[in-house]
């Protein structure tokens, strides 16, 4: 077996919960697939590992090159191996612009792919569209709406406005008839309390929004016995940790359900509260799925890496197999103009019984589940 250097998710999030990082210079770091002989193509991808990001980040990194490791022992692309040219950045828009100006240099990659985190990926689909529109960004970890992604960022996860209208219908069909709406930030208020708020009122369901709060500790520490005992997070994995420590001081159950950019299995390793279970949306069919692009991700990921099956590195490893076959598919000589051709005509495709439908606004289907950390620590789903 491959070995993969470890990390301890629990660091992780310490480091989280403190400090954001420092600095704005990017980190190149070629993946474990990539050689330096002529006979390559070249595949970039943009990982955000600032403190807030790296939990989704590094397990979306692992996915990925897992993927390309497997494409390449059975005959990489046409052929040819595949360079994966990892570029680490640290969540800064400077970074991320260095990121993205070293690739203007390097022409003979034909795509970028898989951005991770959200922010990251919301940056990277603004600076292409206006700056780099000659180059194609696929299947980023895209959660937001509002980011303009013009003619060349091809999303296939459901966004996250989607994943608030499952979460709330599913709970309006169990009878639920009010929620809470808590948000980890001033910038996931701005972006979905509409949304939230909107869907809430066509499901005849009560909708109570939290002000983002400096102390998410507190703030989950202040809520009264009248308060709604189910309860929609808008965050992070750091966020969540902190409302749900400041949930165990006022020694009442509730119910929170997060969304996909929450890491169970972070939270299960940090300590899960006593007094909350926590359901988190995903864009990914489960881990344990009998699909066979979840099968073929176990065995790989099994095989080559020494970490546990997670939903997002599923994701990395579905938008890395993604780009592999739009690859395949291109008409003619392979090239950086050729790939965003192919991909701007692009249409719908069954990835190992994974749908990738796409709407008029050139997003991928909304394929949402959940899965459920219980407040006595067990993985559900």
């Amino acid at each position: 077996m491959i070995s993969h250097p470890k990390f301890n998710r629990r660091d992780l999030m310490l480091a989280a919960l403190g400090a954001g990082a420092s600095g704005t210079a990017p980190v190149w770091a070629q993946g474990p697939s990539g050689t330096s002989g002529a006979r390559t193509h070249t595949v970039a991808q943009i990982v955000d590992m600032s403190a807030s990001q790296i939990d989704v980040s590094k397990d979306f990194l692992v996915g990925s090159r897992a993927a390309w490791k497997d494409i390449n022992a059975k005959g990489g692309l046409r052929g040819a191996t595949v360079r994966h040219l990892v570029l680490e950045v640290d969540g800064s828009a400077a970074s991320v612009r260095t990121a993205l100006d070293t690739l203007k240099s390097q022409p003979h990659c034909l795509a970028l792919f898989g951005t991770a985190g959200d922010r990251a990926a919301s940056q990277v689909a603004a600076i292409v569209r206006k700056d780099m529109p000659d180059l194609a960004h696929i299947a980023p970890w895209l959660q937001s709406t509002d980011v303009d992604a013009g003619e060349s960022t091809f999303p296939i996860f459901a966004p996250r406005v989607d994943q608030i209208a499952h979460a709330i219908k599913t709970l309006s069909v169990m009878g639920i008839p009010s929620l809470g709406a808590v948000y980890g930030s001033q910038a996931e208020f701005a972006a979905y309390r509409d949304s939230m708020e909107q869907i809430a009122a066509k499901l005849k369901v009560r909708m109570t929004s939290y002000s983002p709060s400096a102390d998410l500790k507190l703030l989950g520490s202040s809520l009264s016995p009248d308060s709604p005992r189910i309860l929609v997070f808008l965050g992070g994995t750091p966020e969540l940790v902190q409302f749900s420590q400041g949930i165990d001081k006022q020694a009442a159950q509730r119910y929170i359900v997060a969304m996909s950019d929450v890491n169970l299995q972070t939270m299960a390793q940090m300590g899960a509260s006593k007094y909350a279970s926590v359901v988190a949306t995903q864009v990914v069919p489960m881990v344990n799925s009998n699909l066979p692009i979840v099968r073929t991700y176990r065995e790989t990921l099994g095989r080559l890496y020494d970490e546990p099956p997670t939903p997002h590195s599923l994701a990395g490893f579905m938008a890395a197999r993604y780009t592999f076959e739009m690859l395949q598919n291109v008409d003619g000589s392979l090239n950086r103009a050729s790939t965003l051709q192919a991909m701007q005509k692009r249409g719908s495709m069954d990835l190992g019984g994974f749908r990738v439908a796409l709407d008029s606004k050139s997003r991928s289907g909304t394929y949402v589940t959940q899965s459920m950390l219980s407040s006595d620590g067990r993985l559900v789903g």
